[in-house]
């Protein structure tokens, strides 16, 4: 699941509009639908307003935020997985 998808399975679940959440953002309605369907990215900071206006598990929202920015950059990249397998490998040294 992408985050706009996320995004808009919340909105509706709580019975809220386009209009109520871009409003609370700052941005204008077509924004907001654009960040639904993934032709816009949201902010950080919309990030963790969204969490908060649609009750979301914050972590969770941010790892669907941040793999569509990673997606976004290497999805046409021939060595993607490559580069995502030494990513993970770094990481795992800089968790201890």
């Amino acid at each position: 699941m992408h985050f706009g998808e996320r995004i808009k399975e919340l909105r509706e679940s709580q019975g809220l509009l386009q209009r109520q959440l871009a409003a609370e953002l700052e941005i204008d309605t077509p924004m907001f639908s654009k960040i639904e369907r993934g032709e816009r990215k949201a902010k950080r900071e919309q990030v963790e307003q969204l969490a908060a206006l649609l009750h979301a598990d914050k972590p969770a929202l941010f790892s669907l935020w941040l793999a569509d920015q990673i997606m976004d950059l290497i999805k046409n990249e021939p060595q993607a997985y490559e580069a995502i397998e030494i990513v993970k490998k770094e990481l795992k040294k800089n968790e201890h």
